[in-house]
């Protein structure tokens, strides 16, 4: 793609310099040329008016002065002759070139005067405005090359980084990382990979919440009635009941094989590492874990959700982040330590604030650094949290200094695409199958 918006470029350049520029320094060429003879004509025409004025007088015009007025003025080598009606002929004594250009002009009173220059003064001319002229092309087809490159990288920069965040859908990282590029028709594909991504999220939560769900309810009603099966093999002596008692425990064997494959696919990272996550019970497992050290230290502890859905993340990596804004609360914070959820259009936006002292304005920009501590710690835990969050196509940010406040912001999952609506809640009542004997 860059290759070819340089050739392009390059080549409408080139034919911009083809048709403007050579015609144009063809016709600048002869334009100057016509100039040369021009003013050889008004030079020839002042002096002619000269001759006049001493010809009323009756007086012949003078060697010294033809000379002056062949030396000033332009051309500067400039040869001057004067022939009068009578036949006096009068000269300056400037040198007389051989190669020459002239222009004649008669006077009122009959005398013609010849005004020439050397020819190779005004082609020397003529060259230097014909190099200043390449030069000046020479000149926009490396500014225009130069541009066809920046443009170039302009514009492939973004298709890289889609073909790279193409390539991550493709490898099932359904929250690819992208970025505005100010190109129009590229946001445009870039918005509509986001939103392909969205609706991949939402299918791989459904389907693996799905397979989760039904292995569960799947494992415990196989459990029991391979157990009974068992039993029944271990009561009976009859050959036939313990011949089909064995048959039916190797399909229940295999049955059981298809939930254990079930499982593995719902806990796999294969096809995207985000889920559906209920925030509601993301909130009770930080609840359980935190209540008693904050008890400990004196300090309330709440969870107040508006939101009661599902939000599209990592299992691991939403504890993780929940768990180092609260420790850091515990540790650098003072007062209630709140925890919030609510939805802002099709985001999710989790809050975790309490009512110490905050951060400090010098340590505000530094404080996702990794290493970068206030209190002794590793300095590690907000630089990671931070990182989980935008790997799951979120973002983690300080929205309030004093006291401090934490927002961790995340994709809400389609209400299409609910897992609820596929498989409702409850457990399997029955479990049936027909036998037949041979």
């Amino acid at each position: 793609m860059r290759r070819r918006a340089i050739v392009m470029t390059t080549t409408a350049v080139a034919v911009a310099v083809l048709i403007l520029g050579i015609p144009g320094m063809m016709f600048a060429v002869s334009l100057a040329w016509q100039q040369s003879h021009t003013e050889l004509t008004d030079r020839a025409t002042a002096v002619a008016t000269i001759v006049d004025r001493f010809a009323s007088e009756e007086i012949y015009i003078g060697e010294t002065l033809l000379t002056r007025l062949a030396e000033g003025g332009n051309p500067e080598r400039a040869y001057i002759e004067v022939d009068y009606p009578d036949g006096f002929k009068i000269a300056s004594l400037t040198e007389q070139a051989e190669n020459v250009i002239s222009e004649n002009v008669v006077s009122a009173s009959g005398a013609l005067v010849t005004v020439s220059t050397p020819r190779g003064d005004v082609i020397t001319r003529l060259g230097i405005m014909v190099a200043g002229a390449l030069g000046l092309i020479l000149t926009a087809f490396v500014v225009g090359v130069m541009v066809a490159m920046r443009q170039s990288r302009r514009i492939s920069a973004p298709l890289i980084y889609l073909a790279a965040a193409a390539e991550q859908l493709g490898a099932g990282r359904v929250r690819p990382q992208v970025k505005r590029s100010g190109i129009e028709e590229i946001d445009l594909i870039s918005e509509e990979i986001v939103r392909s991504a969205d609706r991949m999220a939402g299918r791989l939560a459904k389907e693996r919440q799905f397979a989760a769900d039904a292995a569960h309810q799947l494992r415990t009603p196989l459990t029991a009635l391979s157990m009974r099966i068992e039993e029944i093999e271990y009561l009976t002596e009859d050959e036939e009941i313990i011949e089909e008692a064995n048959k039916a425990l190797e399909q229940i064997d295999r049955l059981g094989g298809v939930v254990e494959e079930l499982m593995a696919t719902s806990q796999s990272d294969s096809g995207g590492t985000t889920e559906a996550i209920s925030v509601k019970r993301a909130f009770q497992r930080q609840k359980d874990e935190w209540t008693k050290p904050f008890e400990r230290a004196g300090r309330p502890l709440t969870f107040d959700s508006e939101f009661h859905g599902a939000v599209l993340a990592t299992p691991g990596s939403l504890s993780q982040i929940l768990a180092t804004l609260i420790e850091n609360s515990l540790k650098y914070g003072k007062g209630e330590t709140s925890i919030t959820a609510s939805q802002s259009g099709k985001s999710i936006i989790i809050k975790v604030r309490d009512e110490g002292e905050g951060v400090s304005i010098e340590d505000e920009d530094e404080i996702f650094e990794k290493g970068f501590s206030t209190g002794g710690s590793t300095g590690i835990g907000l630089a990671v949290a931070k990182e989980l969050a935008e790997v799951d196509g979120g973002r983690l940010e300080l929205t309030n200094k004093t006291p401090a406040e934490f927002t961790l912001t995340l994709s809400a999952l389609p209400k299409a695409l609910d897992p609820d609506r596929v498989l409702p809640q409850g457990a399997i009542m029955t479990l049936g199958a027909r036998r037949g004997r041979r």
